[in-house]
């Protein structure tokens, strides 16, 4: 009788521990709903892609096939498998967590600042964007001294320029600083 109690105590710590690793005391997104806003995203995707290469012409030309004629067809194949991914998704019930919102904000710590990084370039080049983003990263992530981020973000992209741009000749996207210097 006692081993059974040990046994069912233990159970429920172990039920309890997979329960912690897979986050489901935690809440989060669910598979179910990841998979579904995957299919519209394809969905919303592969319209374009139809859209857009309907209007450049899709069809079968005098000459073979015009410049929309594959990537049409490949919109269309996509359209097809978000629809069928979203109907298995739709179908399934809610199951296990996809992440949890404690590793949601994790990941946003990252994409979030990269996100407006990837923004910045068109604007300000890839040089002070990536300075911007170097050392604002090491700030708020690293916990670095503001000079100190500063001396070597600036570093890095005065070095990276050195090397692409005088060195390899490589042209990357450049900003206004870069104007004001001749490049």
């Amino acid at each position: 009788m006692q081993a059974n109690e040990e046994h069912a105590a233990g159970g429920a710590s172990v039920d309890a521990a997979a329960a912690h690793a897979t986050g489901a005391d935690e809440g989060g997104i669910s598979l179910r709903t990841m998979e579904l806003i995957v299919a519209l995203l394809l969905l919303a995707a592969a319209i374009v892609v139809i859209w857009s290469n309907q209007a450049i012409g899709a069809g079968w030309g005098p000459d073979g096939p015009e410049s929309g004629y594959f990537p049409l067809r490949v919109g269309a194949i996509v359209l097809v498998c978000s629809v069928a991914v979203a109907w298995q998704a739709w179908r399934t019930p809610r199951g296990p967590i996809f992440a949890t919102w404690q590793q949601l904000r994790q990941v946003s710590v990252i994409l979030l600042p990269l996100t407006i990084y990837v923004g910045l370039i068109g604007f300000l080049g890839i040089y002070v964007a990536s300075a911007l983003f170097l050392c604002g990263f090491m700030i708020a992530v690293g916990k670095t001294q503001w000079w100190r981020a500063a001396l070597l973000a600036v570093g890095i992209s005065v070095v990276l320029f050195w090397i692409f741009e005088v060195q390899f000749r490589v042209p990357l996207p450049k900003g206004p600083l870069e104007a004001a210097f001749g490049y």
